[in-house]
């Protein structure tokens, strides 16, 4: 899909700030407030814009220790195997990586304590996984919500 200057310049500043007011947009794009409406409607229904939500820090609410995990899959368990995770509430994302049946999971947890009750308890108790492999962030320099179209 093709985005005009317009779009760039409303996702961006949405991007930025989802709780903008519409008349506030309409300021700093140049339109008029329905016609800002009117375009954020159309990128939801579009599904450029899938939803808005707030970013939480998780640091601040004491998840303090954020890993990666590369997680090799049997071929034939992979879907079972990724519901079962996604559902874990210590999994802030869950994907599908190329290769040989593999997800990439990012995983939030209160401290080191945590992390090895969840990958010896929760993780390595999961049938179909084949191997594990994860690292630890040390420092976050960039995260999704700072994407530029």
């Amino acid at each position: 899909m093709k985005f005009d200057e317009i779009d760039q310049k409303l996702i961006e500043i949405l991007a930025d700030d989802g709780r903008i007011s519409y008349v506030e947009l309409a300021e700093k794009i140049g339109l008029s407030r329905v016609a800002v409406k009117d375009r954020i409607k159309n990128l939801q229904e579009k599904g450029v814009i899938e939803k808005f939500t707030v970013v939480i820090n998780s640091e601040k609410v004491g998840k303090k220790v954020s890993a990666f995990f590369e997680v090799d899959v049997e071929p034939k368990q992979l879907q079972q195997v990724a519901q079962n995770l996604a559902d874990n509430p210590n999994v802030a994302s869950i994907y599908q990586m190329t290769g040989p049946s593999t997800l990439h999971m990012h995983v939030l947890v209160e401290d080191f304590q945590m992390l090895e009750i969840f990958i010896n308890n929760e993780l390595y108790a999961v049938e179909g996984i084949t191997r594990v492999e994860s690292s630890i962030i040390l420092k976050r320099f960039k995260s999704r919500t700072g994407y530029k179209l």
